[in-house]
């Protein structure tokens, strides 16, 4: 089983109408894994702490009103505390989020209420060290209507998740005022999907022309927001939070503050192929590593952003 999936009971990924919709149960369980984990496309390595030991953690996708059964585990060989805060959950902050020792485990519950894409991530103290370390991953709840005009159902779907990567050793005080950032991380990675600027990058996100691409986008960043725009392109559709009641249409740049998630529709002209570039239009951020190529093309992938296939690794 790949590591993005580990121990994870995922939701059907096709939405049904609500009349067929019955809440579920699902079973998570995700391991702590402190790691050295590669930051670049060319393999260089850093200490990372982790969940399920990739960035970002494995995609939990549920439908709105399920229950999750979550069970975090810190494993025995881990030298850290930490623990667990899902952004859509309404639990207590002092029992279902409290720290884990090493070699300990934490099971609570919380019901999926609001349709959306949400970013989980680790509170423990300093949780400015430890989200920057890679602890942080995505749960994407599916609306319970399913599809509609103003959330038509895609081609393809991709998650992007924007991180911090810091000089390894930077003190946590020092993270926490952005002292020592170095560069920016897609996907666990500096460049990960761009083999423009970067030519070790062996990735890419693809679609065919004229194809509906939905991308998942959740801030990472400890500090930054994020102005996300596809450069040679205009976003069809934008959803705050990802709920689809928060629908606007036709933007350029949209501001996505950290620990905040967005979903995004782009379509390409459908008589050529094209390129588009998703950017965090701060130049500082992606000059330094967040940028995203997605090419549409006749020959693209047909596994890509389907199947479950939403974080190419």
């Amino acid at each position: 089983m790949r590591a993005n999936t580990i121990a994870l009971i995922m939701a059907a990924t096709t939405l049904l109408p609500s009349a067929a919709v019955i809440a579920r149960t699902v079973q998570v369980e995700i391991p702590v894994i402190e790691k050295n984990l590669e930051v670049d496309n060319a393999g260089k390595q850093q200490k990372m702490w982790t969940f399920g030991g990739e960035i970002p953690g494995p995609l939990v996708r549920v439908t709105q009103g399920d229950v999750i059964n979550f069970t975090l585990v810190n494993q025995k060989g881990n030298k850290q505390s930490h623990s667990m805060d899902f952004h859509a959950a309404r639990v207590d902050v002092l029992d279902e989020f409290a720290a884990v020792k090493p070699g300990k485990s934490k099971n609570f519950q919380f019901s999926a209420d609001y349709p959306g894409v949400f970013i989980y991530h680790c509170g423990a103290e300093a949780m400015s060290e430890h989200i920057a370390r890679g602890m942080y991953g995505v749960i994407i709840v599916d609306p319970k209507e399913g599809y509609s005009e103003d959330y038509p159902k895609p081609d393809r779907e991709y998650v992007i998740v924007q991180g911090d990567l810091f000089k390894d050793g930077t003190k946590p005080n020092d993270i926490t005022k952005n002292i020592g950032k170095v560069a920016n991380l897609i996907n666990g990675k500096v460049f990960h999907y761009d083999p423009v600027h970067d030519s070790n990058a062996s990735l890419a996100l693809e679609s065919k022309p004229g194809e509906r691409v939905r991308i998942f986008f959740v801030n990472a960043q400890i500090n930054d927001s994020v102005a996300f725009h596809p450069i040679a392109g205009i976003w069809d559709r934008v959803w705050d939070n990802g709920n689809p009641k928060n629908v606007s249409y036709g933007i350029q740049t949209y501001d996505v503050p950290p620990a905040h998630g967005v979903t995004f529709d782009l379509i390409s002209p459908a008589d050529r192929p094209t390129n588009n570039a998703l950017v965090d239009h701060q130049m500082k951020n992606a000059l330094t590593g967040a940028i995203t190529v997605l090419m549409n093309h006749d020959e693209a992938d047909p596994e890509l952003g389907r199947n479950g296939n939403l974080i190419p690794r």
